[in-house]
């Protein structure tokens, strides 16, 4: 701003005695001085607030020269036209300065909201998803093949008394079954003396007694949950595992019934194409009882390492209810017939996604667990 301050100063030092058309030129000069100085300082913040001072600062700003130098000494016939073109001059100035500082401030706010933006395109942040454990994936196919036939989903505790774990499924009191080998009895204080004794649940079949208790027949249920049992963990062993257990009671219940049921569920489950046996088995509880096989899903029934060369894999038990446990919930034995199973869930998830060791269920390795999304 030198320049102009420099120039005006020569220019009224020059001008002694002057003339209306030495005014136009000197006013012409001068804001052609300030457009170049402007275009030069438009786009830098320093450069507009520089320019602004040259030319409007109150005490050595151009305008403000012009105004006490040679306004004031011009002559009554020349101050008109000095006064007019003056206040062209400082218009100009003003405005043009004015939309400098504007154009900086719109593009310090675009700066702004071009750093604050969200640009939608990139990538946002992926963090890595869950999935559904193996065995709930397992619970959940079951749960989805019973509940197509009309069965309804029931839960039950996992701390029972001897009664309904035992005795009233006709597991007697000097059964193996309830030996404390096998069953895990817990020392908890009883609330007054002589009151039952408590155990994790060794199997889901309580809630047979538990539901036909509470509702007369038809009964038609699935109990998912987690069993206990005193077994060294193993490849195909553990203290805890899961069970889905099943009951259907009505008039009329046949066997062929609940071998049309089996094998509906099997095929369901494992393939249309497996095939199903029964063979012969012991439970306290049904009678007949029965071992539900299925046909090797690997080899097709030819033998291999899976199905131990017999072509034939061992699912799950099952059989119709033993009329003796009626007795416990009040039913007429002479009037409903029912049956009962219990799938292994954990078996069953090893035989249909090939793992050899139960323990990996238990072991919560993501490199396992990723696997089964």
């Amino acid at each position: 701003m030198t320049n102009a301050t420099d120039s005006t100063r020569q220019t009224l030092a020059a001008l002694g005695v002057a003339s209306a058309e030495a005014v136009a030129q000197f006013f012409a000069e001068l804001r052609a001085e300030f457009d170049r100085e402007a275009a030069a300082a438009s786009g830098a913040d320093d450069g507009v607030k520089a320019l602004r001072d040259a030319w409007m600062g109150r005490k050595s700003g151009v305008l403000t020269r012009v105004t006490d130098n040679w306004l004031k000494s011009a002559g009554p016939e020349l101050r008109p036209a000095v006064g007019k073109s003056l206040n062209e001059l400082r218009g100009h100035v003003e405005a043009h300065i004015g939309e400098l500082q504007r154009a900086g401030e719109a593009a310090a706010e675009s700066t702004a909201a071009a750093r604050e933006r969200v640009d939608l395109s990139l990538p946002g942040v992926t963090r890595p998803l869950g999935s559904r454990h193996l065995l709930r994936q397992t619970f959940a196919d079951i749960e989805r093949i019973f509940l197509s036939l009309g069965f309804a989903v029931v839960e039950g505790p996992e701390i029972e008394t001897p009664y309904y774990n035992f005795e009233a499924l006709n597991i007697p009191e000097h059964h193996p079954a309830r030996d404390t080998m096998d069953t895990f009895y817990l020392d908890i204080p009883r609330q007054h003396s002589g009151g039952p004794q408590r155990l994790l649940r060794t199997h889901t079949s309580p809630m047979q007694i538990h539901t036909m208790e509470k509702q007369p027949a038809p009964v038609r249920i699935i109990v998912p949950g987690k069993v206990y049992r005193r077994d060294n963990p193993d490849a195909t062993h553990s203290y805890m595992f899961h069970q889905v257990e099943g009951l259907a009671v009505d008039t009329d219940i046949t066997f062929c019934e609940f071998k049309g049921t089996v094998e509906y569920f099997v095929r369901e489950f494992l393939g249309p194409k497996i095939k199903t046996r029964l063979r012969p088995s012991y439970f306290p509880f049904t009678e007949p009882s029965v071992e539900i096989d299925a046909s090797c899903f690997v080899c097709g029934g030819s033998g291999c390492r899976l199905c131990k060369q017999s072509g034939w894999i061992e699912l799950f038990g099952a059989g119709m209810v033993d009329p003796a446990v009626y007795g416990f919930v009040n039913y007429d034995a002479r009037q409903l017939s029912g049956y009962a199973f219990g799938l292994g869930v954990d078996r069953l998830s090893q035989l249909k996604y090939g793992i050899e060791d139960v323990q990996l269920f238990f072991q919560n390795d993501v490199r396992f667990l990723r696997q089964f999304p």
